[in-house]
């Protein structure tokens, strides 16, 4: 799969075919009787072929809407089909129709053709805004989930309801009015309030009145790294991704640890694989480390997060204590070079045992210091470092292996954390449930620097540039990229995490899947473990951001995505969303896409860019982004 923009790009009617086998599109018309006299030979009104053409005419009851349609909410409504087939098209479902929005405590809305074009239900209990097309042909919860895609310039939206439909709109006042309910309907169905100016200052917050009001913000601070040339994106469009290895990975994987040295490693049921890492991508050594090849006793489970350290030659595996919650009371130690379990640590705070639901690294290059002791912990109140060593900073007896709290909080009821990640000077973004990203500084734990707020979506997973400029957070269906970047009083650029920011923080950038791609994907398939490619030097930029959904690897190139003047933002409302990607198919879902470290990249590119690792259930993949083999 190439650009997404190869296959939704532009409805014309011409090239679309009606449901109705009457039907015939009026442009299609026009464009034939253009050609007529554009040929320059005019038949005599006396002639028999005039007669002849008539009487055909007659014969087929052509229909056409009124020059001036009197419907309310007038739209043309299309359908696509043939999915990614070399069939694909966009077909006619309605010539004329109308639309309308109708709040209904309605779990489907089903009821909507008991109500009015902006009638609200009276039935007690929670109640939503829906859409309603064409009768029955569309009913849609407003939501992300339809993910709804603007074409200003042909005044046209697609989105997606039990598959995909566009509907084009005959004026642009009537795009413009359309795209305005949509985005307060929406805003509504996630903040349960009536959009308007005071209540969006409300959800926000007054330092972030350019998120609830993005086409007045200022996008200078996005322009930290200017956009790559024209002629260098076209470059970057024509590139393709080239398989260098595909391997059987023995089945069952459910996390990817990659190495910024010798190797990298795959956990599945039976262990930890160890794999080469090489300039094309990771290379399997035929070396399996059990889990069950250490101390007796040693408790079993298929960990969810493997952590290196000390140079990656030990491995904090960590494993749910319940099925389906993250939570859990300890980790296990993993000596890679004896291949043993070495220590079962356990998460303690002034003698109560505690869970944690994730941990990292204390900086983003950390694991690569041999001395390396310490790491940090998340659970869904508390922020924290953890020491292997006790309180006068010796290494414990594995008889009593207790993590040690150096620092951190423990908050009250309502942060909700779901994920976090570490910059390259040990500062921290945190995710949460309701969406807020919060950021802290390397010295304080307590309490944030920063707290954007949320859009409506659960954060599932976060990361950070090593300079700490970006941000990327994971939802369901979008990944939110946000820089951090503002100018103190004095005129300093400083990020988020060392200063507050004041009240001219720039507005988030959106990345999403067309409505097309989102419908292949799969119904349940949802993003995550959004990822910057990885680089762990001072000066060096991420390249790319690369993010898993179902059996698609999806691949942005981060200049773009930062460059205002990109093609992606023209003709949109709302925040900007890029919709310019890759996309690397597999056979089956997808568990992890990770680049490897910068110091792979192939340094014979005009734009290098180290091997990306996708590992599946059952095999691992080491692509090139070079555009050629090596």
């Amino acid at each position: 799969m190439g650009t997404s923009q190869s296959r939704e790009d532009r409805i014309t009617d011409s090239d679309t075919e009606s449901d109705s086998d009457y039907y015939e599109e009026e442009e299609d018309a026009d464009q034939k009787q253009g050609s007529s006299s554009a040929s320059g030979s005019k038949p005599s009104p006396n002639s028999s072929s005039t007669h002849e053409i008539e009487h055909k005419l007659n014969a087929l009851k052509l229909k056409y809407p009124s020059a001036t349609p009197t419907i309310k909410n007038a739209v043309k409504l299309y359908r696509h089909i043939g999915g990614n087939t070399p069939k694909a098209k966009w077909v006619t479902a309605e010539k004329l129709t109308s639309y309308k929005f109708v709040k209904t405590s309605s779990l489907d809305g089903s009821d909507l053709d008991d109500y009015d074009d902006g009638e609200e239900s009276d039935e007690k209990g929670e109640s939503f805004w829906f859409l309603g097309v064409g009768g029955s042909k569309v009913k849609a919860r407003v939501s992300s989930d339809m993910q709804l895609k603007m074409f200003g310039d042909q005044r046209r939206v697609d989105f997606v309801s039990n598959g995909v439909w566009a509907l084009k709109f005959l004026t642009d006042e009537e795009y413009r009015k359309f795209v305005t309910r949509f985005q307060d309907y929406l805003f509504e169905n996630v903040f349960m309030v009536k959009a308007s100016e005071e209540s969006k200052v409300k959800v926000y917050g007054k330092d972030f009145v350019n998120w609830a009001n993005p086409e007045a913000a200022d996008d200078s601070m996005w322009e930290d790294a200017e956009g790559p040339p024209e002629e260098e994106e076209e470059e970057e469009k024509g590139k393709d991704l080239t398989e260098e290895f595909e391997e059987v990975a023995n089945g069952g994987v459910s996390s990817l640890a990659l190495g910024a040295l010798e190797n990298s490693f795959l956990v599945n049921d039976s262990g930890v694989q160890v794999y080469r890492n090489m300039e094309r991508g990771i290379h399997g050594k035929g070396v399996c480390v059990r889990f069950d090849s250490g101390r007796s006793g040693s408790s079993q489970g298929t960990p969810n997060k493997a952590l290196l350290m000390r140079a990656e030659t030990n491995m904090m595996l960590m494993s749910p204590a319940q099925q389906g919650k993250p939570n859990t009371s300890g980790v296990k130690q993993l000596d890679i070079e004896s291949g043993k379990i070495v220590t079962e640590w356990k998460f303690e705070k002034d003698g109560t045992e505690i869970t944690m639901r994730d941990i990292t690294n204390d900086t983003k290059g950390s694991q690569l210091d041999p001395s390396e002791s310490t790491f940090l912990g998340l659970d869904d109140n508390r922020l924290c470092q953890w020491d292997m060593r006790d309180k006068r900073g010796i290494v414990q007896n594995i008889d009593s292996p207790v993590l040690e709290w150096t620092q951190g909080h423990q908050f009250s009821r309502g942060t909700n954390f779901q994920c976090f990640a570490s910059t390259g000077d040990g500062s921290i973004v945190v995710g949460s449930r309701d969406g807020k990203i919060r950021l802290y500084s390397k010295t304080s734990m307590r309490m944030a620097k920063t707290a954007f707020p949320g859009l409506g979506s659960p954060i599932t997973h976060v990361d950070v540039s090593y300079d700490g400029k970006w941000i990327l957070g994971t939802t369901d269906t979008y990944l939110v990229l946000i820089c951090t970047l503002f100018t103190d009083k004095d005129g300093r650029t400083k990020t988020g995490f060392s200063g507050r920011m004041g009240n001219k923080i720039p507005a988030p950038r959106l990345l999403k899947l067309t409505p097309l791609d989102s419908h292949l994907a799969g119904k349940d398939n949802k993003f995550h473990g959004a990822h910057f490619s990885w680089v762990t030097e001072s000066g060096k930029q991420e390249r790319h951001i690369v993010a898993t959904v179902g059996k698609f690897s999806v691949i942005w190139d981060l200049e773009r995505v930062k460059n205002s003047a990109h093609e992606c933002y023209r003709n949109q409302q709302g925040l900007k969303s890029c919709y310019c990607y890759k996309i690397l198919l597999k056979d089956e879902s997808i568990v992890e896409s990770r680049f490897m470290h910068d110091r792979f990249s192939f340094s014979g590119n005009k734009s290098p860019e180290a091997p990306l690792v996708v590992a599946t259930p059952q095999k691992v993949s080491s692509i090139s982004l070079s555009g050629r083999r090596l």
